[in-house]
């Protein structure tokens, strides 16, 4: 069995708001091996990006709370950990590559400068050591002159060369866990295969395990190993890549997958969309959380709440269902 890298237990983070405490995320649980692919998937406003905050303790500094859960990195349990603690950690053993590289970026900084201060400050390297390291990182990231590149600042490079330089600084320092949130949503497609590309080569090289945040689900089916798909706070199917893609058990899964285009239907046909919206979290529906976009809900799923438990193909759903609409899409 492979070791487990990450785990997150019972965890739940919100905001304290007008209205009281809003739960954005509640009581989710997930692990993530050494060396695997674990993909968040959901619309905007589900909670993937809050829980990778929550998991970097960055959400401290968004005016967020951890209400309750524990979030374990290598057997420690990072929530109890003071800020201190955390700088230590952030950028060293856990990275983070975000979704707009110009923004990750300081503008009056060569990128170069901004590689090695992550050096300096976790390696203790020696500015020529963490200069000749900033050249083999912007290398292996495939960017081309790499010693002229190290000193140009980020406006003077495109938004595919600049992710690039994002996932260099991420993985200089030779980190266990890199969290991808939305990493390619800011670019055009074929940068985007070129950097999902890169990332998968990248983690098979240097052996480090990725927790992807995204709202694709093509991009879930290229880099998953295991899939977790989140709705309104909560983890409503977790499993592997393959089970999620051929045999999803929830509905609102199955809505997702339909929604890709070429994947549900004939060339030529109307593209598939969920009825309705996310719900606000301040404002959740009783019962399944799902149940008002649902087509299958029955009476009970407006009542109660379906735990998230175990399926018979070996996954997790959270619905009322005896075993959920299966979907298959090959």
């Amino acid at each position: 069995m492979a070791q487990e890298l990450l785990e997150i237990k019972d965890l739940t983070v919100g905001f304290l708001t007008e209205k009281g405490f809003v739960r954005a995320t509640d009581r989710i649980s997930l692990s993530l091996p050494k060396g695997q692919t674990l993909c968040v998937v959901g619309e905007s406003g589900s909670g993937k990006s809050v829980a990778s905050l929550a998991v970097m303790r960055l959400i401290d500094y968004a005016g967020g709370v951890i209400a309750e859960g524990e979030v374990h990195f290598q057997g420690q349990d990072l929530t109890v950990k003071s800020q201190e603690e955390m700088r230590r950690i952030r950028g060293n053993k856990i990275t983070m590559v975000f979704q707009d590289p110009m923004s990750a970026l300081n503008p009056v900084f060569t990128v170069g400068e901004q590689i090695a201060e992550s050096l300096r400050l976790h390696k203790q390297l020696s500015a020529g050591a963490a200069w000749s390291r900033v050249i083999d990182m912007l290398r292996l990231v495939g960017i081309p002159d790499p010693e002229v590149r190290a000193r140009q600042y980020p406006h003077e490079m495109s938004g595919g060369m600049c992710q690039r330089v994002v996932i260099a600084m991420a993985l200089a320092c030779d980190p266990e866990l890199v969290i991808a949130d939305e990493p390619t949503t800011a670019l055009d497609v074929t940068v985007q295969a070129q950097i999902l590309e890169l990332m998968q080569k990248l983690k098979r090289e240097m052996g480090m395990s990725i927790l992807l945040i995204t709202h694709d689900m093509g991009v879930a089916a290229e880099m998953a190993d295991r899939i977790a798909v989140m709705y309104a706070g909560v983890i409503v199917e977790e499993g592997t890549a393959e089970d999620i893609f051929e045999r999803s058990r929830h509905p609102y899964t199955h809505g997702l997958l339909k929604s890709i285009p070429g994947l549900s239907g004939e060339r030529g046909t109307e593209l598939y969309a969920i009825q309705g919206n996310i719900p606000r979290l301040g404002e959740l529906p009783a019962g399944c959380r799902f149940s008002p976009r649902c087509p299958f809900a029955a009476e009970r799923c407006f009542r109660e709440e379906p735990p998230l438990l175990p399926t018979p193909d070996g996954h997790r759903s959270a619905c009322w269902l005896e075993s959920g609409p299966e979907v298959k899409t090959s």
